[in-house]
């Protein structure tokens, strides 16, 4: 199997997340770098809310658990895409990593933009980084 370096600067969440989840799931192993600069689109006051009311969500012994830091926050949004409680997506689960920025054993290799994930195709300007939004949540700041 193939490993698959994804760049997700400037490229929508959502279809990173889907597309990591389809080529884990057939047994590629996947690296996402730049996971601080993806993207979600929608108007600020409603996507931070939103996080903020997730974050709030159940007890600290019971969960669920959303983390402030950005590489966890984009394995977190793949892992809802993956069936992780059966086997097959568990297996799938683990063969995928996120970083912040681009690690130094990564530097060198071919990166693969998602095709049609673009942040520039969305129709506004509405949109927030993720490294924005877990700043928003308590988290450090990346740029």
């Amino acid at each position: 199997m193939a490993t698959l370096i994804i760049d997700a600067k400037d490229a929508i969440l959502g279809r990173v997340a889907a597309y990591a989840a389809k080529r884990a799931l057939l047994g590629d192993t996947i690296r996402v770098v730049n996971a601080e600069k993806a993207v979600v689109s929608g108007a600020k006051r409603t996507t931070i809310g939103e996080a903020k009311r997730h974050q709030a969500m159940g007890v600290p012994r019971k969960g669920p658990y959303h983390s402030r830091l950005p590489d966890r926050y984009v394995r977190r949004a793949i892992r809802g895409m993956l069936p992780y409680k059966q086997p097959r997506g568990r297996a799938a689960y683990a063969r995928i990593l996120c970083f912040i920025g681009v690690p130094s054993d990564l530097k060198d290799e071919k990166t693969v933009r998602v095709p049609g994930a673009d942040a520039s195709k969305l129709p506004n300007l509405k949109r927030l980084t993720i490294g924005r939004i877990c700043e928003e949540l308590g988290g450090k700041h990346y740029d």
